[in-house]
């Protein structure tokens, strides 16, 4: 091994494991996952209710796998609370990885119905309609979700929860799902473009699939802020990720 290498290596290992928050702070970090959470799931049961109702009424692919992918998201936020209700730390990340596989299969069903459907589409009797609640609701998620997102990604760095994480990834995939509608509804509304509403059905079906995949992995949980919950050796945080966060 050349000497600059093994020099910077034991330079690593002389380092201290980062801290993990203190007590209280830990406490206020689980009580705001736990706020974003309940936000969350508030804001993604009227989203999933009205855009399924849209997509029905529109017989819009998109849509009706945009209310789905809405379902999924509220399952995710109820996975972290379900974690963050242990009473331990030790309860929490036993908890931790069943949460992200619920979170990952629920995603790969999402991906297969809407992608089943969209191909389906095309063959039907004719075009999705015009939707102007799924154009009010698209955009209203394009405004709301990135906030929410940031929120709890920041919170879940800090408590190093993959859970967290992964759920904060969820409802930052609800922005770009958003977008990807709102550009399919408006161009089927104002050009005519029946194609767009499966067009954006199969992105999201593509993007659920690589979330889905992140989850199972538990990719989400490695990152450059994340805390530890609890001590564990320099070589290796919570989360199973090295000195450099690459994930193991």
């Amino acid at each position: 091994m050349p000497r600059r290498r093994r020099r910077g290596l034991l330079l690593m290992a002389a380092l201290p494991p980062p801290a993990a928050p203190a007590g209280a702070r830990r406490a206020v970090l689980v009580r705001r996952v736990r706020l974003l959470v309940a936000a969350t799931i508030a804001y993604n049961t009227v989203e999933a209710g009205v855009a399924l109702a849209a997509g029905a009424a529109a017989s819009s692919t998109a849509l009706i796998g945009f209310g789905l992918d809405s379902l999924i998201e509220v399952s995710s936020a109820a996975a972290v609370a379900w974690q963050f209700s242990a009473r331990t730390a030790e309860a929490r990340r036993a908890r931790e990885r069943r949460a992200l596989r619920v979170i990952a299969v629920s995603f790969f069903a999402l991906a297969a119905y809407v992608t089943v459907e969209a191909v389906r589409a095309p063959a039907g009797a004719g075009g999705a309609d015009t939707s102007v609640p799924g154009i009010v609701l698209a955009a209203a998620s394009v405004a709301v979700m990135p906030f929410l997102s940031l929120a709890q990604r920041r919170a879940g760095r800090e408590l190093g929860s993959a859970t967290a994480v992964a759920d904060s990834r969820q409802t930052l995939l609800c922005t770009y799902l958003s977008a990807a509608l709102l550009v399919g509804l408006l161009a089927n509304a104002l050009l005519g473009w029946s194609w767009a509403d499966p067009a954006a059905a199969l992105v999201i079906a593509a993007l659920a699939v690589k979330e889905g995949r992140e989850a199972w992995r538990g990719d989400s949980c490695c990152a450059p802020a994340g805390i530890a919950l609890a001590a564990r050796p320099a070589a290796e945080d919570s989360c199973g990720c090295g000195p450099d966060r690459a994930c193991r």
